[in-house]
C-alpha cells in the first residue's frame, strides 16, 4: 500500500510540472491547491529536493522547481525516494536486497517466485511511466 507520504509527493510533483512556469511555486500554494498539510508537505518536498527531483529558491520568488524534465522523472524513482523499496519483500529487492530470515532455500521459495514475478511486473509499469503523464 502507497503510504500517504508518498501519494502527497505525487501529487505535489504533479502539481509543479503542470504549472509548467519559469518561477518556483510555493509550498503554501501546493498545499492549499492539493489539500495537504503544510508541514508534511514541507518535509516531503525537502527529501525530494535532497534527492536530486526538486531544486528550491528562498526569499521572495521562491519555492520549488523541477530539476528535470517531466519526460525523465519515472514514477519508480519518486517511489523509491519517498516509499523504499518497491519489491514487496526484501529477498526480491533489485535495490535493497536483503536475504529473509525464515527461508532456507530462495530457489525453492514459492513465494519468492511470485514475489520476483510481482516485482516485475510492477517495475515494468513504473519505470514507463512518467511525471510527464499526470501532467494533462
Amino acid at each position: 500500500m502507497l503510504s500517504k507520504k508518498t501519494k502527497y509527493g505525487l501529487k505535489a510533483l504533479s502539481y509543479i510540472a503542470r504549472k509548467r512556469c519559469e518561477n518556483p511555486v510555493l509550498i503554501s500554494e501546493i498545499a492549499q491547491e492539493e489539500n495537504i498539510s503544510q508541514k508534511f508537505l514541507e518535509s516531503i518536498l525537502l527529501t525530494l529536493r535532497k534527492n536530486g527531483l526538486l531544486g528550491s529558491k528562498k526569499g521572495k520568488g521562491g519555492g520549488y522547481y523541477l530539476i528535470k524534465s517531466p519526460t525523465e522523472i519515472s514514477m519508480a524513482s519518486v517511489i523509491r525516494v519517498l516509499e523504499g523499496p518497491i519489491a514487496m519483500l526484501p529477498c526480491v529487492s533489485l535495490n535493497f536486497y536483503e536475504k529473509c530470515d525464515d527461508c532456507p532455500d530462495e530457489d525453492a521459495c514459492a513465494v519468492h517466485e511470485l514475489m520476483i514475478e510481482v516485482r516485475d511486473n510492477t517495475l515494468k509499469v513504473l519505470e514507463n511511466r512518467t511525471l510527464a503523464d499526470f501532467m494533462d
